[in-house]
C-alpha cells in the first residue's frame, strides 16, 4: 500500500507501527540542555534573523521560512562538513510491514556530503499558524516529522535515535524516536529570547549525532 508522509498523523502512526509517545527522554533532556555559549558574532546574526522575522515572517510562506531563517539558523550551527550535512527537499522512502512510505523531507540532516546517506534528522517546516487556509490536506506536522523519522530510523536499521523538529511560524518544538518510544520537547518561539536557546539546541544536534555516525 503506497503513502505518502503527508497522510500520517500521531494516532495512524501509533496503530499503525506500535509507537508511543513518552514524556521524558535523557538524550532529548541533553540536547535540549545543551551547554552553548553563543558568541558576540552569533549573538549578532542571530537577532539580525530575529529582527528580519519581525517584518511579515508571521506570514511568510514555506519557502520564505526556510530561506529567510530555518537554513540561516542551521548553517551557522556550523553541523555541516565532508561527514554530514544539511539536505533540503529529499526523498525517503522505504517498505514497513505493508505499507510502501514515501515523502520529501523539507529539511534533513544525514551523512554525506553531496547525497544524503544515512539520515539521523528530520525537520518539517508549516505555514503559519494563522494560515486559514492550512487544513488536513496540508498533513499534520507532528505526524509528518515522525513518519519520516520512522523511516530514517528503518534506514539505519534502528541502531541510532533519530531527531526531528517541525517548525510552524514562530515556533519549534524538538522530538526524538528512539525504538518504538518517541518524545517531543516543549515549544520555542524565534521572537524572543528562545531563538538563542533554538540556536544553542541546533549546535547541539552536532553533538549528538557525531556520537552515532
Amino acid at each position: 500500500m503506497k503513502s505518502d508522509f503527508r497522510e500520517w498523523n500521531l494516532d495512524k502512526i501509533e496503530d499503525a507501527f506500535g509507537l508511543k509517545q513518552i514524556w521524558h527522554s535523557e538524550i532529548l533532556d541533553e540536547l535540549i540542555n545543551h551547554p552553548y555559549q553563543l558568541d558576540d558574532m552569533e549573538k549578532n546574526f542571530v537577532s539580525k534573523l530575529q529582527r528580519h522575522f519581525s517584518f511579515g515572517g508571521d506570514d511568510w510562506n514555506e519557502v520564505e521560512l526556510e530561506n529567510k531563517f530555518i537554513s540561516p539558523m542551521i548553517v551557522l550551527s556550523e553541523i555541516l562538513d565532508e561527514k554530514c550535512s544539511y539536505f533540503l527537499e529529499r526523498e525517503l522512502q522505504i517498505t514497513i510491514n505493508e505499507y510502501e512510505l514515501s515523502g520529501k523531507v523539507d529539511g534533513m540532516i544525514a551523512t554525506g556530503f553531496r547525497s544524503p546517506k544515512k539520515p539521523y534528522f528530520c525537520l518539517n517546516e508549516y505555514k503559519r499558524g494563522t494560515d486559514p487556509t492550512m487544513d488536513i490536506a496540508d498533513g499534520d506536522p507532528k505526524g509528518q516529522a515522525l513518519i519520516a523519522m520512522l523511516v530514517a530510523q528503518k534506514i539505519n536499521e534502528n541502531k541510532a535515535p533519530i531527531f526531528g523538529c517541525f517548525v510552524i511560524g514562530r515556533i519549534w518544538q524538538f522530538m526524538i524516536l528512539e525504538g518504538n518510544q518517541y518524545t517531543i520537547s516543549r515549544d520555542f518561539s524565534c521572537v524572543d529570547d528562545e531563538i538563542f536557546d533554538i540556536f544553542r539546541i541546533l549546535k547541539g544536534l552536532r553533538v549528538q549525532i557525531e556520537k552515532y555516525i
